[in-house]
């Protein structure tokens, strides 16, 4: 054993406490994200009183582990009093929490090295385990509870930043979303002298009041089957916003050659509205043998593939695969040309509700009609959430270099000394 490493097995205990008076109604789910959710099984006509009970601050963790890829589904009862489980996991508890806290080994359980552990100690013929007596024997440094706390203020510090990013593009996010509706689906956009040159001219009072509301002339469409602001056009999707794919880059991407090009894919989609890390870059070789064009910075991608319907913004230049489409706004109106795909994208993947939707294709596009408003206001309104945008991307990039730091300080727990906390 290493110096200062203990054995986790004399820490913890399991507990095993069934739903027998079924008194527990919240059934969550192990994720490999480490975190403990609602599940998405069918238990119409299952025996719930055979589900394990965890309590808040007890471990629950998935012993197959040969199905996870390289994670091990294990988390820690946080947000909730009590809550139930499938009889497949296993419940343990801290036994004294004035020698463990069961927050920092959490922080164990959420380090790499762990994951790998894990998989080369699991065992088994048909499916692989890491079981209990395995679990038991994991070895982890166990400094004093002062320390302990410590450490887990300082990565809760970074934790609780990066979530509170992620509200504030929330927030953004609906704020745009809001403004976007209410001007283009409710047709509440600002009259202006541009825009609705005739109307200011008879009435300038209504300079900046909204245009339906204050009696702004509205005509009948008949592709759209509806009524819509005089002046605007019924269009094509792929009209509005010119589609991409591949082909030999137009644009010299030596220009941004560091070592590597970021390669946007399915899996890069982010819960934010911009992507600025992606999980694969061009090598000098695939450089020379990628067809794909480079696209800039708030560049739209909608996932076509995997992920079907996700959509993106560029948050720096990016190449992309086949599993997706680039969207270009031909009048740089890309924050308005954003809020319309991710609008109509929605409507594409409703209208497939009862079908088995795999993928988008250039036809779905081309076939979905779309109100054109006037070029004025598509400008006024990218003018105007551009700093929404801004912030947003802000938040993105702050997010991503606080998730390092959070990786850092998981990879310091195997020091035990007094520069494991950084004051």
């Amino acid at each position: 054993m290493r110096k200062n490493y203990k054995k986790l097995g004399a820490y913890i205990q399991e507990v095993n406490i069934r739903n027998k008076d079924l008194a527990v109604d919240r059934l969550l789910g192990v994720s490999i994200k480490k975190v403990l959710m609602p599940s998405i099984a069918n238990t119409v006509g299952t025996n719930m009183s055979n589900y394990k009970v965890v309590q808040k601050g007890q471990f629950a963790y998935g012993p197959v582990t040969s199905r996870n890829g390289d994670k091990i589904s294990i988390a820690l009862l946080e947000d909730y009093s009590s809550a139930i489980i499938s009889q497949s996991y296993k419940v343990f508890e801290v036994i004294d929490e004035n020698e463990l806290m069961p927050e920092y080994l959490m922080m164990w359980f959420r380090r790499p090295e762990f994951d790998r552990y894990a998989r080369f100690r699991s065992h088994g013929s048909t499916r692989e385990t890491f079981d209990w007596e395995e679990m038991c024997e994991v070895e982890l440094p166990i400094p004093s509870i002062e320390k302990q706390q410590g450490i887990v203020d300082e990565y809760n510090t970074v934790v609780n930043r990066i979530k509170l990013n992620e509200q504030l593009n929330q927030k953004l996010e609906e704020a745009a979303q809001a403004l976007y509706k209410h001007w283009f689906v409710d047709f509440n956009f600002p009259i202006t002298e541009e825009s609705c040159p005739e109307l200011v001219s008879e009435s300038p009072q209504l300079i900046g009041k909204p245009y339906k509301s204050s009696g702004g002339a509205m005509e009948y469409n008949e592709e759209l089957d509806k009524e819509i602001p005089e002046g605007w056009e019924c269009k094509r999707f792929t009209d509005e916003l010119l589609i991409n794919g591949g082909g030999t880059p137009k644009t010299d991407i030596l220009e941004y050659w560091n070592g590597s090009i970021p390669f946007f894919t399915p899996k890069d989609v982010m819960k934010s509205y911009y992507t600025l890390t992606t999980e694969k870059c061009l090598t000098e070789i695939g450089l020379l043998k990628c067809s794909s064009k480079l696209y800039k910075e708030d560049t739209i991608f909608i996932t076509a593939r995997g992920t079907v319907g996700a959509i993106s913004l560029a948050g720096k230049p990016m190449a992309m695969n086949q599993s997706c489409y680039a969207f270009i706004e031909p009048n740089g109106f890309q924050y308005f040309g954003h809020q319309l795909a991710f609008r109509s994208v929605f409507e594409l993947k409703e209208e497939a509700v009862g079908a088995v939707f795999k993928a988008l294709v250039t036809k779905d596009f081309n076939h979905k009609l779309i109100v054109s408003p006037v070029k004025e206001i598509k400008g006024l309104f990218n003018e105007i959430v551009s700093p929404l945008y801004r912030q947003m991307k802000t938040l993105t990039a702050q997010s991503l270099s606080l998730f390092e730091i959070r990786s850092l300080l998981l990879s310091k727990m195997t020091r035990v000394d007094d520069e494991l906390v950084v004051k």
